[in-house]
């Protein structure tokens, strides 16, 4: 009985310091992130059968198990992958904020300015000191644009930057979650209940830290091996195996990266859009808030080149001449192919061009032209919608997105396909280029005046004027519109010097266009011309309006400030700046207040895991205390073993 008593204490003694030993191990971790609390489970030894009883035999620790919940870690891993998508997405758009709140103010106010200076010169047209302030302005405002651009340069790189940065970080906990699971096999016995329970947190922590970065599923085999995969399934670690995850090249646009997954000669592309956590906020960011806000920007820019290189156009100049380009013309060559990028694996030939035609239809959308062969299809990539243009050589090909299609030199190849942004590089490329404040042109080429014996409140407008020195040429023109019979109107177009009739015609009211009269401008006949019937028409003349007093044209120029110019006719140049920096500002609140919800259900569901797994030192306190006592009192039992098996040998002596 003595042995027994003896291996009794023994096995309690050896069981105790087990359990001290575990109770020590977790105090010790308590400050170490992602530990599981340990503990180790007892069970009696089997009792040996003496007489008709069982005489107990002691105790063993059969295991010593961390505390893990899985799907507590679980709700954790999903919730940090949200909040690491929120917080990326929030950092980024309060940064991208932050610059069009600041560049946008300085823009709207440089428009202002350059308006100012505008109207000046329409009041006082032969005062060349304002209008080298006018170019001044100009040169400003064309800066500023040029300096968001940049800035916009500056976050595009540094969001490549961090993608790159946190692809390098995921290939690096992919390698080392596959040595770990290598440690796994060599250090776990599979016909024994112990785990590598150290070796198991060091690899939640990395599927942790790895779920931050992007949404992670993690399967675990009959063996502890984990298979992890990432986005939207794609294996990342198989066993002893991680592939690499390696950015690549946008294409046709070098800078909108991809992402890779690389083993070998293996290459996996993986999806961006389905990524999630902060390398997903990073693709978001980058692909549709940071190129929607370049997009605005270089929509207005191309709009304010557009309009005042028309009205320049459309005028005189100081000495007399037709007025030049302002601003960059938004059709020079660099622009119209800068507009339109072709893809790495076609195979044709074909230098394509996108022209501005349309300043209110000019969309900021992002297309997509392939040739299937036979005809040209415009994809939509915003909307998904698809038009075809045509066949090869019947263009150029008219879209209703504010620009055409020009094939330029070679020839396309069945499945070639191109990249079309309309405003790209407007704002980056966008200058002042008249340099003499002479060229400003403020005066009207021709104008027109009504007879003072008209009645009626109809009238006749100049518009569109292609070629002003042409137009000064027609004059003087006497237009007559009469109504004989009743609602029935025609006009005629008179030489005025020589009464010799140009051209005649119908008038069906309100309004008819008489394009490209002379080859060199539009006239507009608005309204009931209606004079004193019958047979009294309703008389204007046309005359050279030509004078260093003239500021007709600079007025037209001043009067675009009001006018709906952006998005089919509804926002002014200020109007369509202060949407596009309202947007981004609203995307960066919103942002914001999702990445705070996040963080509330993270710090949540990261309390509740805590509870499960987390060292409570109250608690290890009073199982120190506890399994102290427990290996005294073992101590004890092998003392009186001891001492019982003493006297034992005494008597025999």
């Amino acid at each position: 009985m003595s042995v027994n008593l003896y291996q009794t204490g023994v096995s309690g003694l050896l069981s105790a310091q087990q359990q001290l030993a575990t109770t020590g191990h977790n105090i010790a971790n308590v400050n170490t992130e992602g530990y599981s609390r340990q503990r180790a489970e007892q069970s009696p030894q089997l009792g040996i059968y003496n007489g008709d009883n069982y005489i107990g035999s002691g105790t063993y620790v059969t295991d010593i198990r961390r505390i893990y919940d899985e799907f507590a870690q679980k709700e954790q891993l999903l919730n940090q992958t949200n909040l690491g998508f929120a917080d990326g997405l929030s950092l980024s758009l309060d940064q991208l904020n932050n610059i069009t709140s600041s560049s946008g103010e300085s823009i709207n106010s440089s428009i202002e300015q350059f308006y100012v200076s505008i109207n000046a010169i329409a009041d006082d047209p032969s005062n060349l000191g304002l209008r080298n302030m006018a170019l001044s302005q100009a040169g400003i405002l064309a800066s500023n644009f040029n300096s968001i651009n940049s800035q916009f340069d500056q976050l595009e790189k540094s969001v490549n930057g961090e993608i790159e940065q946190i692809a390098s970080q995921i290939t690096e906990i992919a390698q080392e979650l596959a040595n770990i699971n290598d440690q796994v096999l060599q250090n776990r016995s599979f016909n024994e209940a112990g785990q590598p329970n150290d070796l198991l947190d060091a690899r939640d922590r990395l599927i942790s830290e790895l779920s931050q970065y992007t949404q992670v599923n993690a399967i675990e085999d009959q063996n502890g091996v984990l298979t992890v995969m990432i986005g939207n399934g794609t294996t990342l670690v198989s066993g002893q195996a991680a592939m690499a995850v390696e950015v690549k090249s946008g294409d046709p646009d070098a800078n909108q990266t991809s992402l890779e997954l690389v083993s070998g000669s293996t290459r996996l592309v993986l999806d961006k859009t389905k990524v999630g956590g902060e390398l997903g906020a990073k693709f978001q960011y980058r692909d549709e808030n940071l190129k929607q806000a370049r997009a605005d920007i270089d929509r207005i820019a191309t709009a304010i080149s557009y309009t005042f290189n028309d009205l320049q156009a459309q005028g005189l100049e100081l000495n007399g001449q037709q007025g030049t380009d302002i601003f960059t013309d938004v059709n020079s060559t660099t622009l119209v192919q800068g507009r339109m990028q072709e893809f790495s694996d076609n195979t044709g030939s074909l230098v394509g061009e996108i022209h501005i035609t349309d300043l209110t239809q000019l969309s900021s959308d992002e297309f997509e032209i392939e040739f299937d062969g036979a005809n040209y299809q415009l994809l939509n990539l915003n909307t998904g919608s698809t038009t075809i243009l045509g066949a090869t050589g019947t263009g150029p090909f008219a879209t209703t997105f504010g620009f055409e299609f020009v094939e330029g030199a070679g020839a396309p190849a069945a499945g070639d396909k191109f990249l079309v942004r309309p405003g790209e590089n407007s704002a980056a490329l966008i200058a002042q280029v008249l340099t003499n404040g002479e060229g400003i042109a403020a005066s009207s080429a021709i104008e027109v005046t009504a007879s003072d014996n008209n009645i009626s409140a109809g009238n006749i407008q100049i518009t569109n004027v292609t070629d002003p020195l042409t137009a000064q040429s027609t004059a003087p023109l006497r237009v007559e519109v009469l109504e004989a019979p009743a609602g029935t109107y025609t006009y005629n177009i008179y030489n005025d010097n020589t009464n010799a009739v140009l051209q005649t015609g119908a008038h069906t009211p309100p309004q008819t266009v008489i394009t490209g009269f002379a080859g060199a401008f539009d006239i507009e006949i608005n309204g009931d011309l209606s004079g004193l019937a019958p047979n009294s028409p309703e008389t204007f003349t046309i005359n050279d309006a030509f004078g260093l007093g003239n500021g007709t044209n600079a007025f037209a120029m001043a009067d675009t400030k009001d006018q709906g110019l952006i998005n089919n006719g509804r926002e002014t140049f200020n109007q369509s700046l202060a949407i596009s920096t309202a947007k981004v500002g609203t995307d960066a609140k919103s942002a914001e207040l999702v990445a705070d919800t996040a963080d509330a259900l993270y710090t949540q569901s990261y309390n509740r895991n805590q509870e499960v797994k987390g060292v409570n030192l109250d608690e290890e306190a009073a199982n120190l205390l506890r399994f102290q006592q427990a290996y005294q009192a073992s101590s004890r039992i092998v003392s009186v073993a001891s001492e019982i098996f003493d006297t034992l040998l005494a008597a025999a002596r």
